[in-house]
């Protein structure tokens, strides 16, 4: 009796492997946007296996490398042949990859080979990859990002979860895992540890996909914390090749609720979109405690300068920015934005203080800025903050 190794060659030699494919939808319109490729072993009886029965033991060592490419290769012939239909399909990756010199190489050939666009493909590691092969993993994403391809940490909170590697790796995706909603979002604490993920996840301008999606209520809950999209069964189970692609050329709406988009609008979404649209007017915001003399950068996207750092002391920050203007106009920016000044005009109830001078770019150009400083009150604290709002008046 040969292995479960030899098993699973003989499988993909007879295409008794294949792929199911689990559809993604977005969380707020119920429309089909993407989804993820599985395993299935078709028997020669008839009996569907799933991956538990036999990926983990490939994992323990290279064996796996084979099923996954094999599985890479499935998911571009599906694409190919679903036309201008098509739409992002995710493949999960072992840790063993990382170790692969010519991993997005041998994908990029795979693509090409298929005529498949790289934002079509996404590669999906789990959370135990960055834990078992930290010291390359960085590089490997980087890699595969080079070649314009998506990379999504699967399995995020399944027990080895670290924002260290959040912050470190440059990943594009994050998905919830299903153990997150065991308990139907109803205890409190479910709430919070759920709410606190995707804060951050929208914060870090990740996408955002909540596993093992079951309920109405917790689907409710998803939408309130801004998750951009929903797979599990309430939405459809992991479907044969043929069902998915007639699905792709149906209509891609699941109807969950006939409602206007603007009646599930969620606190976090529209506070999203109202963001999005200050920052269309307002490149650069800053947030600033004057009591204790910080702030941090909330934007900062085609300004004229992009020397200022993110986050410090805000002195320095004045003294940065007087520096950047115009000879004539650095006075009366440093008495106008000291923070001993702003202090002053907090206390005497003004509102906001606004003014227009001129700052030099990165190119060497004087262009006239808008500055304005509105303050607002915290709920938490009686700190002096300010909201920082910077505009080029001369676009």
């Amino acid at each position: 009796m040969g292995t479960i190794s030899d098993e699973i060659k003989r499988a993909m030699e007879k295409h008794e492997l294949c792929a199911y494919y689990q559809p993604q939808y977005d969380a707020m319109t119920d429309r089909l946007v993407s989804a993820e490729a599985l395993v299935r072993w078709i028997r020669p009886d008839g009996r569907v296996a799933s991956p538990a029965e036999f990926v983990p033991e490939l994992e323990k060592t290279r064996e796996i490398l084979d099923l996954d490419w094999y599985m890479a290769e499935e998911a571009c012939q599906t694409l190919k042949e679903l036309g201008d239909r098509a739409l992002p399909i995710a493949v999960n990756f072992s840790r063993w990859h990382v170790t692969e010199e010519d991993f997005s190489d041998r994908l990029s050939v795979l693509l090409k080979k298929y005529e498949v666009p790289s934002d079509l493909f996404e590669v999906e590691i789990t959370e135990s990859a960055l834990v078992m092969e930290e010291a390359g993993i960085l590089e490997w994403v980087k890699n595969v990002q080079n070649v314009r391809i998506r990379v999504a940490l699967d399995d995020f909170g399944s027990g080895l979860s670290s924002l260290q590697f959040l912050k470190d790796i440059p990943i594009d995706i994050l998905k919830i895992d299903r153990s997150l909603l065991s308990e139907n979002c109803e205890p409190e604490k479910e709430r919070i540890v759920l709410e606190s993920i995707f804060y951050f996840a929208n914060r870090l301008n990740l996408d955002t996909i909540a596993e093992g999606v079951e309920t109405k209520e917790q689907l409710g809950f998803l939408r309130t914390c801004n998750c951009k999209k929903i797979q599990g069964f309430l939405f459809a189970k992991p479907m044969p090749k043929e069902d998915f692609v007639a699905l792709c050329r149906s209509d891609r709406r699941k109807q969950t609720t006939d409602r206007d988009i603007l009646e599930i609008q969620t606190p976090a979404h529209a506070m999203k979109l109202l963001m999005d649209a200050v920052f269309q007017r307002y490149p650069m915001i800053i947030y600033a405690n004057l009591t204790r003399n910080s702030y941090y950068m909330m934007a900062y996207d085609n300004f004229t300068t992009k020397t200022c750092p993110a986050t410090g002391d805000f002195d320095e920050l004045i003294r940065g920015g007087a520096a950047s203007m115009h000879p004539d106009d650095r006075e009366e920016f440093t008495l106008t934005f000291g923070r001993q000044k702003l202090l002053n005009a907090h206390q005497a109830g003004e509102k906001m203080v606004r003014l227009v001078s001129r700052q030099i770019g990165d190119d060497g150009i004087y262009r006239r800025i808008e500055t304005t400083d509105i303050f607002v009150k915290s709920p938490s604290s009686d700190d002096v903050l300010v909201i920082i709002l910077c505009r080029d008046m001369d676009e």
